[in-house]
């Protein structure tokens, strides 16, 4: 049964610590495995515009031996003509694997019940997949140990992002806070999946609604963009419901001394995050970024592995 990664819980808990543990090997030796090739061609799909994730898995797809095809929809008949099934049934005879930028979580779900080939979540309305195996990679290497640390996302606990640092984090073992008002709360059905999984972890989910409540004592701080590709016409709305739970000096000092800033780029600075922490001695943004290559890198090498 081909394996695909298209929301953070499709992987176990030692699976995501087995990809984790590749990602670190690759960092230190970036062209130790040549899985594809040949080379073999990836075929990764944008919906949307891409900076991060169009330059990492490009240039990691060519890391391993490979050829990354890069699509756009509106060159395609992707979204158009044909259905995202018959598109994965023409690309599966060509290509080693499907990345895929895209809107609707439906959308992913139908390609990979229609191939033979790993279609990976290059981000959806609903999940961030690969995003957060680079954040937990970057944990783990200013954090060490990542079970049993408290991360605290800021925001809107309804977004990707949300959705995936709650499943992501408690599959890692982690005490997992989102700090937003009520409306802005994750999905009840992905917080009863990611408290199934904290049971077997020792992860939890706390649902926060007071920003410094949530920074307390916390070792991640981490915040994303309240305005989501697609949505912008929102972002009036979002700034008076979510300025509350925007990452200050203020907030990082009420968290560990130690603690770390995280935020997946690209930021709305003054909105979301201001300036001071971003570029402070506690941001590891920039690290966060790099991630992205070695995290993918990984996660293909491991799909690929699968019977």
């Amino acid at each position: 049964m081909t394996r695909h990664l298209l929301r953070d819980d499709d992987l176990t808990p030692s699976e995501q610590a087995e990809i984790l543990d590749l990602a670190l090997s690759l960092k230190k030796d970036r062209w130790k495995l040549k899985p594809l090739e040949g080379p073999q061609t990836v075929a990764v799909i944008f919906d949307k515009s891409s900076t991060r994730t169009r330059v990492s898995f490009a240039v990691g797809i060519a890391d391993l031996g490979g050829s990354p095809l890069i699509i756009s929809t509106a060159n395609s008949q992707l979204g158009g003509k044909e259905t995202p099934s018959d598109t994965a049934r023409v690309l599966e005879r060509q290509v080693a694997a499907i990345v895929w930028r895209t809107y609707a979580q439906a959308g992913l779900e139908e390609m990979a019940a229609g191939t033979t080939v790993p279609v990976i979540n290059a981000l959806s309305d609903d999940f961030h997949p690969c995003q957060l195996l680079a954040d937990l990679l970057t944990i783990r290497e200013h954090k060490g140990e990542v079970a049993g640390l408290t991360l605290s996302f800021f925001g809107d606990g309804r977004s990707n992002m949300g959705h995936s640092y709650v499943l992501a984090g408690v599959t890692a073992g982690m005490h997992v806070r989102i700090a937003s008002p009520e409306s802005y709360a994750p999905r009840a059905d992905v917080i009863a999946d990611a408290e199934a999984i904290a049971a077997r972890t020792g992860g939890s989910v706390t649902l926060v609604t007071d920003p410094l409540e949530a920074a307390r004592d916390a070792d991640v701080i981490v915040t994303d963009t309240w305005v989501s590709m697609g949505k912008e016409e929102e972002k009036l709305a979002r700034i008076r419901d979510l300025g509350a739970f925007k990452v200050t000096t203020e907030t990082m000092a009420a968290a560990r001394a130690d603690a770390i800033f995280i935020h997946c780029l690209p930021a709305d600075r003054g909105y979301e995050v201001d300036s001071e922490v971003i570029d402070g001695p506690q941001s590891v943004v920039w690290d966060e970024a790099e991630n992205r290559l070695h995290a993918q890198k990984a996660l293909l090498v491991w799909l690929l592995r699968q019977p």
